[in-house]
């Protein structure tokens, strides 16, 4: 088997020097062929000399490719080009592998039946976790917590995150690539770009498992770690929920173009704030009801009132 590792990166040389350490360190078994392939969305940082630099120092593959289109979905898209491994992995530039994460991939791959795995997001801090994060928020901070093994789809809810998953190549061949209308790009907060590639996977009744043991350490910035982030965020994956809602509808009642559900949860959550407010052992509770506030206000403005196309000439 032959693996591409496609790892986007944007001004974040220092962190990006780990990430590339632990891809070269990690033990490869026999069999497996693997490519690292760092993707330069526009650095203005050193990250082109960083990489040179570590390319000159080992002997495994260690590729530059350079993306001038910006978004993380075009970085991708281009390691994805750039490569030819028939197996596709996906790690972020402020994660580490787990030194059995080649090997992991080696043991899913060898069944034929398997077109896509994901796995775990374990936390690495930067500064210590605050007692007010709420529950059910992890993506946020990109916090993903293992499950047994498990096939994605049906009754297992789980998506399939960007930051640590496998995917054969045959698989991109038959839903495309990710789509460039979402996820990151300039400074904007859209995202969703997991979840409208994932819904074509399964669309496409292609077969794909959580791993427990394929596991990523992720950083977690002190900057991630306040309210302020949080309410951003909601606010922004709110807004990529909307533009997505405009092509793929949820099996779920609606009112006024909003599925009913969000409506629901926000005013249940506005309710019942003042009650976890008071309570000195409920503060992630309350911000969690005070999100979902956010959740609502982004997703109707998406829907409702943001053109993709302008948002994108204002990047």
């Amino acid at each position: 088997m032959k693996l591409d590792v496609v790892v986007p990166t944007y001004n974040r040389s220092l962190l990006l020097q780990r990430t590339i350490s632990s891809l070269l360190q990690a033990p490869i078994p026999e069999g497996l062929e693997v490519t690292i392939l760092i993707v330069d969305n526009n650095s203005k940082d050193d990250t082109e000399q960083v990489v040179r630099e570590m390319q000159s120092s080992t002997a495994r593959n260690l590729v530059y490719v350079k993306e001038t289109n910006q978004g993380l979905s075009h970085a991708r898209n281009g390691g994805i080009r750039a490569g030819t491994g028939d197996l596709i992995g996906f790690i972020d530039d402020d994660e580490e592998i787990d030194e059995n994460w080649y090997s992991v991939v080696a043991r899913e791959f060898s069944d034929p039946a398997i077109q896509f795995i994901g796995g775990p997001y374990l936390p690495n801090w930067a500064a210590p976790a605050p007692e007010w994060l709420p529950p059910g928020y992890n993506a946020v901070i990109g916090v993903v917590d293992p499950k047994p093994r498990t096939a994605f789809g049906g009754s297992f809810t789980a998506n399939l995150m960007g930051g640590n998953a496998v995917v054969r190549r045959s698989a991109f061949d038959r839903v495309g690539l990710y789509s460039t209308k979402l996820g990151r790009s300039g400074k904007g907060l859209l995202s969703e770009e997991d979840a409208e590639f994932f819904r074509r996977l399964l669309a496409a009744g292609l077969h794909g498992v959580h791993v427990p043991d394929l596991i990523i350490y992720h950083h977690i910035p002190a900057d991630r770690l306040t309210r302020k982030y949080h309410r951003r965020w909601c606010y922004w994956r709110g807004v990529s929920q909307g533009l997505s809602d405009k092509d793929y509808k949820e099996p779920v009642a609606y009112t006024l173009g909003v599925p009913r559900y969000k409506i629901g949860r926000a005013f249940k959550g506005l309710l019942s704030l003042p009650l976890h407010l008071i309570s000195r052992h409920k503060a992630g509770q309350a911000f969690a009801d005070e999100l979902a506030t956010w959740d609502l206000l982004g997703f109707i403005y998406g829907k409702h009132f943001i053109r993709i196309e302008k948002y994108y000439a204002k990047q």
